[in-house]
């Protein structure tokens, strides 16, 4: 029994020796992968650092006091003499970037060439250019610069939309300008907007470490190929915090393709202001809060109008694909081809309706909506729901932009009222009761008197150029 336990004892280490060897094995085996990567990749990644002229402010960044306006106001015109043009100065900013031609095309992020003088590009091996700007496009912040150069080292696109969640990445940068930095992490998630960072959001989220720098440079896949531009980090701290964000490639190629052609982005335009849906509006409309998004509004002359798409309407699919946010929607359109034609479905007053429209160009004044100026006037309160509301006069009307009678005014918000809950702000515009249009205050008592719920409005506000449909609830 003895020598059995001996034998039994013997052959377990010979197999936990194994298995230890097994797992370093493979441990190697993954480390050399990584390097295999870098040593394909890093060639193409480069450094690019630039070079401005400031006039806003002298060389210490301290703004000339005797330039402000505030001055002029207390002195008058005799302080004239005093005032100097600013001083130029050169502000230089660094970043990355990756070649995807031979003859030296180089992705990079918008935000790191915009505005530039000067752009200098040094390779791998120390080589060093002066490039030029083929296109930018700052929506989404992607670039394009060229470099004069032969059989360059070159870096392949991947498919970004192939990439899953908790897939081993790599980012390639020269963060806080150190050349040739590698480092590797996970795919945290995918579709990230709304971050505020460009106007066209869809980005991948990774916590590979990514720090002022790396902007521009490529995220790749355990291929070697490139399935992103790293763009932004989250921090409170300026550095690293686990939370990166990179611009999706298969969208920075539809930018780049058109960069190359045109040296500008064309996207596509239908004319609407859309807006999620949630459990309170999807109960006023009608429908349920998965079922689409709402249409706030339809610009006047635009794809949509045309169409006869109207404002309220639900919409519930494009080409015959759900949709469910907003972001995705706008991300959509904006990438198909101007002339294209697309159906729509959309709820309408209890009813589904089929609709098809052909896609505009998207204008070159195209903008997001702006917010309008805080302004203070004495009305009376609607009752619980801390709005302060007044009639839009021809005066009013001229001030803050509108149209006479276009609608009632909202002068004031209480602090953590209903109307604050959902951001409704000063300057803003009620156009819109319980689906009533409305033009005057009378308007508006007439539409609150025909609710059945009288603890709940719809309202659709005005906020500049568009706007949107809120509900309001009584705090109980």
């Amino acid at each position: 029994m003895a020598v059995f336990a001996l034998c039994f004892f013997l052959l377990t280490m010979q197999a936990g020796a194994a298995n230890q060897d097994n797992d370093i094995a493979m441990l190697d085996r993954s480390a050399k992968a990584f390097s295999s990567v870098v040593r394909k990749a890093g060639p193409a990644v480069v450094y690019i650092g630039v070079e401005k002229t400031n006039r806003s402010f002298d060389g210490r960044g301290q703004t000339d006091m005797f330039n402000d306006p505030f001055f002029e106001h207390f002195f008058g015109k005799k302080f004239d003499r005093f005032r100097q043009e600013p001083s130029p100065f050169k502000q230089h900013g660094a970043g990355s970037g990756f070649i995807i031609s031979p003859d030296g095309l180089i992705l990079t992020n918008n935000h790191v060439v915009d505005n530039a003088d000067t752009i200098r590009v040094r390779l791998a091996d120390k080589r060093e250019f002066t490039a030029s700007v083929v296109g930018t496009d700052p929506q989404s912040d992607v670039a394009l610069i060229k470099i004069d150069g032969k059989n360059l080292p070159t870096l392949a696109l991947g498919d970004s939309d192939k990439l899953e969640i908790g897939e081993w990445v790599i980012a390639i940068g020269s963060p806080f300008e150190l050349s040739q930095t590698v480092t590797v992490g996970v795919v945290s998630a995918k579709g990230r907007s709304r971050m505020g960072i460009s106007d066209y959001e869809n980005f991948i989220q990774t916590d590979a470490a990514i720090n002022p720098g790396n902007s521009g440079g490529p995220l790749l896949n355990i291929h070697g190929k490139a399935v992103g531009i790293n763009t932004a980090i989250f921090s409170r701290s300026g550095g690293y915090m686990g939370i990166g964000f990179a611009i999706p490639v298969n969208m920075a190629k539809s930018v780049e393709e058109q960069l190359r052609s045109n040296g500008k982005v064309t996207r596509g335009w239908l004319g609407l202001a859309i807006q999620d849906m949630n459990e309170d509006l999807a109960q006023s409309f009608g429908v349920n809060k998965d079922d689409g998004i709402l249409i706030a509004e339809v610009t006047k002359g635009s794809p949509a109008e045309k169409a006869g798409i109207q404002q309220g309407d639900i919409l519930l699919s494009l080409n015959g694909d759900k949709v469910t946010d907003v972001t995705g929607l706008r991300n959509r359109i904006a990438m198909t081809s101007p002339g294209s034609k697309v159906s729509l479905r959309v709820f309408r007053e209890g009813r589904k309706k089929d609709i098809r429209v052909v896609i505009a160009e998207q204008p070159a004044d195209f903008s997001r909506a702006t917010r309008m100026r805080l302004r203070k006037n004495n009305s009376s309160l609607l009752d619980n729901m801390g709005l302060t509301l007044q009639e839009l006069t021809p005066e009013l009307a001229k001030q803050f932009g509108y149209d006479e009678d276009q609608g009632i005014l909202i002068t004031q918000v209480a602090p953590d009222s209903p109307a604050d809950s959902v951001g409704i702000q000063p300057g803003q515009l009620i156009e819109e009761v319980n689906r009533v249009r409305v033009h005057s205050m009378a308007d508006l008592k007439k539409a609150v008197k025909k609710e059945k719920n009288p603890n709940q409005l719809l309202l659709r506000i005005r906020a500049g150029e568009y706007s949107k449909y809120v509900v309001l609830r009584v705090k109980k």
